[in-house]
């Protein structure tokens, strides 16, 4: 089976089981997807990697707007807008890695490489 067809199996997959497509195939991951990245879909992701890809994302692109919309008029420092930008990424990162790996523990979801199970 193709990295592809996996990740469709699991999209398919977890929709019969009721999970959300924004958790299972997240915008970002699709991206990464289309791109040629292999990476397993989040649900599958330890929890470092979870907090590093979808914290980084976040807060750069939260950061960004921030900077755009009010940091610069009001004369932030371009390091404390970093920080606060890291920071929240962080944060973010964080929940987004223990609300995943929380739900695929209660799905009882194997290791990517042993998904699907042999029925």
């Amino acid at each position: 089976m193709t990295h592809r067809q996996k990740v469709d199996y699991h999209i398919q997959d977890m929709r019969k089981k009721g999970v959300g497509i924004s958790l299972v195939a997240p915008p970002l991951f699709r991206i990464l997807w289309a791109i040629g990245l292999k990476i397993p879909p989040p649900l599958f992701l330890g929890f470092v990697p979870i907090t590093l890809i979808t914290g980084a994302m976040f807060g750069a692109v939260w950061g960004v707007f921030m900077w755009i919309l009010q940091w610069q008029a009001s004369k932030m420092a371009a390091e404390i807008a970093v920080l606060a930008a890291a920071g929240s990424g962080l944060c973010f990162g964080l929940f987004i890695a223990a609300y995943c790996r929380r739900k695929a523990r209660s799905l009882g979801l194997p290791a990517w490489e042993n998904y699907p199970r042999e029925s």
